[in-house]
């Protein structure tokens, strides 16, 4: 191959140059929005980070709730869509008999999956979607990504339990997201209780015992 060959090779198209300057930027935020939130972080702190100038931000998005927005889109549907396709495998696979268990495992150790195995950069999703789950402009987001995947988690729940109110199937539910949300943090709080026995950072230890643990709750709703 000749030097001008391989040099035109190697030349980035502009759009490629801007898909890559979009995603440092995401990146920027997605890691800022999980530390401070929406309201402590400025389009000047994400520009920062990045190493370029804040105009260039306004190219890209209309103003920082536009970004706080795209940064929530960009893996929403990854992490969904595995989850459906896991609730969806396993609602086949049980047929007639689901247990409450088996339709959390198919819900919770396929986001645990990802996140871990997925490194630094959905270890900050996770985090960002932990810290802005409990605000409101991160409710209407939750809302609007991922009501379907839970819905289908609370129909395999319903016919797994089908004696209890949906009342009780809701509650669970919430008490579920609660424990994950947390998980999700890594505040590094239980790191600090247990004298470093256990790590925050741990998904694996979660995903061992979350499941197990969630579906007991489930059962003795029916005592309440």
């Amino acid at each position: 191959m000749s030097d001008g060959a391989r040099a035109k090779r190697g030349r980035r198209t502009k759009a490629e140059q801007r898909a890559e300057s979009l995603e440092q930027i995401l990146d920027a935020a997605e890691y800022l929005f999980s530390k401070h939130g929406l309201y402590g972080v400025t389009l000047r702190d994400v520009a920062q980070r990045v190493g370029i100038h804040t105009t260039l931000l306004h190219y890209y998005f209309k103003d920082k709730k536009d970004l706080f927005e795209t940064v929530f889109a960009r893996r929403a549907g990854v992490t969904s869509g595995r989850r459906m396709v896991a609730l969806e495998q396993y609602e086949t696979a049980a047929g007639a008999h689901p247990t409450v268990e088996g339709a959390l495992h198919a819900f919770l150790d396929t986001d645990l999956d990802l996140y871990f195995e997925g490194g630094e950069l959905w270890m900050n999703y996770a985090a960002f979607c932990a810290r802005v789950s409990n605000t409101p402009e991160g409710a209407v987001l939750m809302d609007v990504h991922f009501d379907p995947v839970v819905l289908k988690l609370v129909s395999i729940l319903k016919r797994a339990l089908p004696d209890y109110p949906d009342e009780d199937i809701f509650w669970g539910y919430h008490f579920v997201t609660g424990a994950l949300m947390n998980t999700l943090a890594r505040t590094g709080r239980i790191d600090r209780l247990s004298g470093g026995v256990c790590r925050s950072d741990d998904f694996p230890a979660v995903k061992k015992r979350i499941a197990k643990f969630m579906a007991a709750g489930f059962l003795a709703l029916k005592d309440a």
